[in-house]
């Protein structure tokens, strides 16, 4: 394979072993990297390593120290740290299998492929593989990588596997303290039916090619005229919303635009017309309050 494995190791179901790779499912894109430049001089700022009292050190004099109390550390050498063995170094043991349904998306944070380390290792893998996805189970299990163990989970990916590492519980805000303050009432039933007609009419396979980091391309497009070359044309920009307060006519507008957003320079007819549009409908929305609260629609009698 033309990519470097980033872990080699054993994959453990019970007493069976299976020699496996693991290569990093995901890559960093060509993002365009800023540096810190002394202005006047146009030379680029570096960040020296240095003690208060002694200045600049040198590289062979750092170690890693664990704060017990303020300016006071546990010294730990790296052979200190390497002798801290775990069982999952070289070795993803299947623990337990679930439901990938069990799994809320919010725990999962890192993708990986898996494959068999040499030809002798195909065929259990194929077993573990075609086993996961008769089962439509999810493995779980942990792994040692880079001086962490993860929480992992695996299922199967065509040919291969997938492998997951996953946040553990108490890396995970619980979502009641931030959702808490939002009212549990139901909307009007009209604009629930609107908004779900507007959905439907925005559903379309997904397609990650149709994204772009815009914000990346519009840097790349300023650092190209401020070095005198012509920038690429770039996508028209998006139209920012109108000051649309009558949200029952701006749900209506939508769908008859076939879900689409407004061409650029045209004016939001709900914006021109909110008295007519008041007056065909009873449930409003109240325009935004000046805190930046979000709009209420107010009941139907």
């Amino acid at each position: 394979m033309p990519a470097r494995a980033y872990w080699t190791g054993q994959l453990r179901l019970a007493l069976v072993s299976i020699p496996v790779e693991i290569y990093s499912a995901t890559r960093s894109t060509a993002g365009i990297a800023l540096n810190q430049i002394h202005k006047p001089s146009g030379k680029r700022i570096k960040l020296e390593k240095t003690v208060p009292g002694i200045g600049e050190v040198e590289a062979e004099d750092i170690v890693k120290g664990y704060e017990i109390e303020k300016g006071e550390y546990v010294l730990l050498s790296d052979a200190e740290l390497d002798e801290v063995k775990l069982e999952s170094r070289q070795t993803f043991e299947l623990v337990q299998f679930v439901d990938s349904s069990e799994i809320d998306a919010i725990y999962f944070e890192k993708p990986y492929y898996v494959v068999p380390k040499d030809t002798l290792a195909e065929e259990a893998f194929g077993v573990i593989r075609d086993a996961l996805k008769a089962a439509k189970k999810v493995g779980l299990g942990q792994l040692a990588m880079r001086g962490h163990e993860h929480l992992c989970s695996l299922k199967p990916c065509g040919r291969g596997m997938i492998m997951e590492t996953l946040r553990y519980a108490d890396e995970v805000n619980k979502a009641q303290q931030f959702f808490r303050d939002i009212p549990d009432g139901k909307p009007p039933e009209e604009l629930l039916e609107l908004a779900t007609a507007l959905i439907e009419k925005r559903t379309a396979a997904f397609d990650p090619a149709k994204f772009h980091d815009r914000y990346d391309e519009a840097l790349r497009a300023l650092i190209d005229s401020k070095r005198g070359k012509k920038p690429a044309p770039a996508d028209a920009p998006s139209v920012k919303p109108s000051n649309v307060i009558d949200l029952m006519a701006a749900l209506k507008e939508s769908i008859e635009k076939g879900g689409k957003t407004a061409a650029k320079g045209a004016p939001a007819k709900a914006a021109a017309k909110p008295a007519k549009a008041a007056a065909k409908t009873p449930a409003k929305a109240e325009p935004k309050a000046a805190s930046g609260a979000a709009p209420k629609a107010k009941k139907r009698a």
